[in-house]
């Protein structure tokens, strides 16, 4: 085996035998901790310490850290009270994502039901009050989107509903204001913003769509801090790309904010109001920045070079945040220098994962523009057996930060190749709205010229090119083995999008809204768009074996329309395999993302041979 700067390939072994890359899945991880508005020395963080990610509170006075939830397939979704006292956590399905709020005591206690009067649906937003109100937001397949609000002590309102999605974006401080995020419009690209009291009395309205006739999209990003202020800080698109304002829904004012760094621009309040948090996110990587409303002045926060995951400025004006780069493992750190937070003990004794190695950045002319992909290689001489990791969303982005599955390609002697195709967020509006219509074609030309571009220069094997991806890099993996059968020896397709006709009907409404705004409608009303970009419509084209992993509990690309394409793989003989597993969109299970991965590598390994090492 090949060995450089310290980083063994393939199935080397280091903790009790184990290899390489399955350490850097079972190694002991931590989230960014979440600490209450009104208690900072509560805090609830999830971790995957017993191997599934659950939550876990953490009294910070004391350092006491207790595990929350123990669930089969995990818990993620969980907020704390503004007092500290209560932990709400979303308790679903074997990963359905349809279920109800409980809640349970910050020291430890039952769960008990947070919101007994609302029946399960799919979680649409939460905020909870120093009053202890709650709003809550819902969506259901016959209902569409609702918000409610809860009193302390009992009593539930129901302040709005709407067809088209919609979802909670904040409580004032006050708890006298809730700001709503929707796409009344038919839009669910580009959000508008209502602002209405408690009672569901409208109060003002953002609308950058003016109707819907604009692709200009606002996100809610919180109600200031202060006692007797009402702005709310607004992301926004106007000059094409995201950065914040501030809007005062109760007088009308509008506040611009002139921040001049490149890329999109993110932000938070700190805690007295006096300045914003700006996570700023440009090709690729992300730092912070330190905003004063008083005069603009703008201070950059010492973090290390690659990625930002989440950043919380703390009351005494530090701030913490969960860093990690493509060559080095997520850890949470404060910008007053030291580490914030360790996972939990394991009995397998890793203390942290293993090292990968660094990206470098390639841009390659693609039909629409300029196309940023990142590329990690093994050691030695290309051209590689390569693979596409195709990311999901599809408005996201991959960047410089610690992913376990390419590490693990590299482990194998596999270069890896990911393109932030159109659509892809980071790199301006223009570029994330282009995919409409032409939905998947568009993505695939991106990934076609990057492909191209790294054959030529010898960087990757033209007889060893594998596609792959989860979500919707999984649906752009089974549509380009179809649209572009030449290119690909395999594919590796996981909870993707197959059968897109049978997969809108089938999907949770959301989903729904957010297919007729990148088609044009549903798939009565346009279904020469829908055949277009469906997998299942060239499946017969198909030349490479195909690797399809599903979960049979998927709310966003449910099992139906997978069983769907692989019935047609299977009428013509065609070489696949197909693993299902008892989970929603994905796991939280390590053992089982492991599984996963091996019968991958395994599938890739029996059809193209070991790479030389």
């Amino acid at each position: 085996m090949a060995e450089s700067n310290g980083f063994l390939q393939g199935e080397a072994v280091g903790v009790g035998g184990m290899p390489v890359w399955e350490q850097r899945f079972r190694a002991p991880r931590v989230g960014l901790p979440r600490w209450a508005k009104g208690a900072p020395d509560r805090a609830l963080f999830t971790s995957n310490a017993t191997g599934t990610y659950e939550l876990y509170a953490w009294d910070r006075a004391t350092g006491r850290q207790r595990q929350v939830t123990d669930r089969p397939n995990g818990t993620t979704g969980g907020v704390l009270s503004p007092d500290g006292e209560w932990i709400w956590w979303f308790s679903d399905t074997d990963g359905d994502e349809f279920g109800v709020w409980v809640r349970q005591p910050f020291h430890g206690g039952a769960d008990e039901p947070a919101a007994p009067e609302l029946e399960p649906s799919y979680p649409d937003g939460l905020a909870l009050g120093r009053d202890g109100t709650a709003v809550i937001g819902r969506s259901t397949d016959e209902g569409g989107s609702t918000v409610h609000v809860v009193r302390p002590g009992g009593g539930t309102v129901e302040v709005y509903r709407h067809q088209q999605s919609a979802g909670v974006g904040g409580l004032s401080h006050d708890c006298s204001l809730i700001a709503i995020e929707h796409t009344e419009h038919g839009d669910a690209m580009h959000a508008a913003i209502r602002v209405v009291r408690t009672d569901g009395t409208p109060v003002g309205e953002l609308d950058d769509t003016r109707g819907g006739t604009e692709e200009l999209g606002l996100a809610a990003m919180g109600f200031s801090p202060v006692e007797g202020d009402s702005r709310l800080l607004v992301g926004h698109q106007r000059r094409g790309r995201w950065e914040p304002m501030l809007w005062d829904a109760v007088t009308g004012e509008e506040t611009a904010l002139a921040v001049d760094l490149p890329g999109d621009l993110d932000a938070a309040w700190f805690p007295d109001g006096t300045a914003l948090l700006i996570d700023h996110s440009h090709h690729a990587r992300s730092e912070l920045w330190r905003y004063e409303l008083a005069d603009g002045g703008l201070t950059r926060l010492e973090t290390p070079a690659g990625t930002v995951s989440g950043a919380l400025p703390r009351p005494d004006g530090t701030v913490e945040f969960l860093w990690s780069s493509a060559a080095k493992a997520p850890v949470v750190r404060s910008t007053a220098g030291h580490v914030v937070l360790t996972a939990p003990a394991v009995p397998h004794g890793i203390e942290r994962a293993p090292d990968s190695v660094p990206v470098s950045d390639l841009w390659v002319d693609g039909p629409g523009g300029r196309i940023h992909a990142l590329v990690q290689t093994p050691a030695g001489e290309g051209p590689f057996p390569t693979v596409f990791d195709i990311h999901g969303g599809p408005t996201w982005h991959d960047s410089d930060a610690f992913a376990a599955e390419p590490a693990a390609w590299v482990d194998h002697g596999f270069a890896v190749v990911r393109v932030n195709y159109r659509g892809s967020t980071g790199y301006g509006r223009a570029w994330t709205d282009a995919l409409k219509h032409r939905v998947g074609l568009i993505e695939l030309e991106d990934i076609a010229a990057v492909r191209e571009h790294v054959v030529a220069s010898g960087l990757a094997d033209p007889e060893r090119l594998v596609l792959a991806g989860g979500s919707w890099g999984g649906y752009l993996t089974l549509l380009g083995l179809g649209t572009q059968p030449e290119a690909w020896a395999l594919g590796l397709a996981a909870v993707p999008v197959a059968d897109y006709v049978t997969a809108y009907h089938d999907e949770m409404e959301a989903l729904k809204a957010l297919d007729r705004t990148l088609l044009g409608g549903t798939p009565e009303e346009v279904p020469e768009r829908f055949a277009a970009s469906s997998p299942l419509t060239y499946v017969d084209r198909v030349r490479a074996p195909v690797h399809i992993s599903a979960g049979m509990n998927d709310p966003r690309c449910p099992i139906r329309q997978v069983e769907n394409y692989v019935e047609r793989l299977a009428g013509r003989g065609h070489p696949h395999e197909v693993y299902r597993y008892d989970a929603g969109h994905g796991s939280l299970v390590m053992e089982e993302r492991i599984k996963q991965l091996r019968l991958e590598i395994d599938f890739v390994e029996r059809h193209l041979g070991r790479p030389r090492r």
